[in-house]
């Protein structure tokens, strides 16, 4: 199983969390792509860019944080936090 836990943060304090689990039988590439989807579906929020340094914290770390920069639309919030947190 794999599972993306998505965070929304404001001021240091935890606004808003969700866990999505994926059992497909996509690449862990799909299954991040799909999961920050839903995420952000459940979340109401816009998709975010990826930009070249979420890449490469998210490859360092298996967390990636999506600023103001990452978004087109305003946010209400300081940042959405995404965290691979079970693979298979």
């Amino acid at each position: 199983m794999f599972r993306l836990w998505g965070k929304i943060w404001k001021d240091n304090r935890m606004l808003q969390d969700t866990v999505v689990c994926d059992d497909s039988d996509d690449t862990r590439t799909h299954k991040i792509f799909h999961g920050l989807e839903e995420i952000c579906y459940q979340m109401d929020l816009g998709n975010p860019i990826w930009l070249d340094a979420t890449v490469r914290d998210f490859k360092k770390r298996d967390k990636a944080r999506f600023y103001q920069d990452n978004f087109i639309e305003h946010i209400e919030f300081d940042y959405l936090e995404i965290q691979v947190i079970e693979e298979d």
